[in-house]
């Protein structure tokens, strides 16, 4: 966590793409459909938002509403945890949490804000790459080894990757990921 704790000033706006989340630790690290123990525990993840640089937090959770059904059971649970459902619909062919994830990133722009972003997917590059101005702090909730190649490439402008596993800490149980680890963060224990 930083020490940089200021609890004036700009806020830090959290977007969850939460399809993306959960499509990645299904098919890339679970290899299958997440069980509610394996899932991410979205307050963890609030918090970390609210500890990270000690300023207050809009949490906002996209959800893809385009059949018509909301899951009420999960969007009481989020307003429970602080976080503002946003759910949208859209025809089938359109992406409809990318374009309200990218509509709010383009909207954060022009306020005085930093910016958590969960998510691995490269529909988002061009608007976070227009965040990367030298004036905010930009951050990518994610598992490192899935994010977007050319996302990855935005570290060298100044974009801040944490890991939901081992940085925020949002599972309850130990992934089975294969990955490489910097040997400084190596700790046997874990594996044996």
């Amino acid at each position: 966590m930083s020490s940089e704790m200021n609890t004036g000033g700009r806020p830090t706006y959290l977007l969850v793409d939460g399809e993306n989340i959960d499509a990645t630790l299904g098919m890339n690290v679970l290899g299958h459909r997440p069980n509610p123990d394996e899932r991410p525990r979205w307050d963890r993840i609030n918090e970390f938002a609210r500890e990270l640089w000690g300023k207050p937090v809009t949490s906002l959770f996209f959800l893809n509403a385009s059949s018509g059904q909301m899951p009420m059971p999960f969007v009481q649970a989020l307003l429970a945890m602080d976080y503002r459902p946003i759910p949208l619909a859209g025809a089938s062919h359109e992406k409809v949490v990318d374009i309200g994830i990218q509509r709010t990133l383009e909207a954060i722009r022009e306020r005085d804000g930093d910016v958590l972003l969960a998510s691995h997917d490269g529909d988002f590059i061009p608007q976070i790459e227009a965040l990367l101005d030298g004036t905010r702090k930009v951050g990518l909730l994610c598992f490192r080894e899935f994010v977007n190649g050319q996302m990855a490439h935005l570290e060298e402008k100044g974009l801040t990757f944490y890991d939901l596993e081992d940085t925020v800490g949002a599972f309850n149980t130990l992934l089975p990921r294969v990955r490489i680890i910097p040997i400084e963060d190596f700790t046997p224990e874990r594996f044996i």
